[in-house]
């Protein structure tokens, strides 16, 4: 009996400093803003999160993604599971230029959504015959993903400086 209970602990104490570790290794995007959309009582607010990150492959293009994040213990904690909603704009910063080869509906962007089943995305694709690039945000599960998605496009053109 003072096996299990010895090895039950050491099981529990892993657990817990893996949760820890994952919790303090979750990159920050770059957060632009938040917006609280529920109180709660104990633990942080629900919200929407506004964040920009940058094309890695295309320079003089932003983008900016909206989410919503769940708050309370579950959400502090880093083990809630945020729902499917986001948003995505991107526009022309600046003059274009293209880094690398572009592949169609390569990944720009992905972000967790729960501790280990949900993902959030934002692909890219380049339409040749109208010169735009689109990038599309969506969510996904291992075994199913959400119709939700939101588009944005940016036109491939000339920079004058402002």
């Amino acid at each position: 009996m003072r096996k299990f209970v010895r090895t039950l602990l050491i099981a529990v104490s892993v657990v817990i400093l893996l949760l820890v570790a994952w919790i303090w290794s979750r990159p920050e995007r770059g957060t632009t803003g938040q917006i609280s959309t529920h109180f709660r009582w104990l633990g942080p607010n629900d919200r929407i999160a506004v964040d920009g990150f940058d094309d890695p492959k295309v320079q003089g293009v932003a983008c900016h993604i909206s989410r919503a994040v769940t708050g309370g213990i579950k959400g502090e904690l880093g083990v809630a599971e945020d729902t499917s909603d986001a948003s995505i704009a991107c526009r022309q910063v600046g003059p274009i230029k293209f880094v690398g080869e572009l592949k169609d509906g390569e990944s720009v962007f992905d972000e967790r959504r729960s501790l280990l089943f949900k993902s959030l995305h934002v692909v890219r694709f380049f339409d040749r015959q109208r010169n735009v690039l689109v990038y599309v945000t969506y969510s996904d599960r291992v075994l199913q993903g959400s119709p939700k998605n939101s588009i944005s496009s940016v036109p491939v053109m000339g920079w004058v400086a402002p």
